[in-house]
């Protein structure tokens, strides 16, 4: 089972919070983006930008932050932070 925890963040504190399951025969990429686009349907938000940073971050710790300039539109909150939780 695959699971991806998306938490918006705001002034340090964790103001929402959702854990998306995969138990599909998916690749790791198919299965992060597919559960990022059910977080950001959760919380309501458009689809972050992937920068470079972010892309080596996930690679390397299975977790990034997409800050205010992962989006387009104003964002409420300080950023969203999604992380690998578990793996098959």
């Amino acid at each position: 089972m695959f699971r991806l925890w998306g938490k918006l963040w705001k002034d340090n504190h964790m103001i929402k919070d959702v854990t998306i399951p995969d138990a599909s025969e998916d690749t790791r990429t198919h299965k992060v983006f597919h559960a990022l686009e059910k977080i950001c349907y959760e919380f309501d938000l458009e689809q972050p930008i992937w920068l470079d940073a972010r892309v080596r971050d996930f690679k390397k710790h299975s977790r990034t932050r997409f800050g205010r300039d992962s989006f387009i539109e104003e964002i409420p909150f300080d950023y969203l932070e999604i992380q690998v939780i578990e793996e098959d």
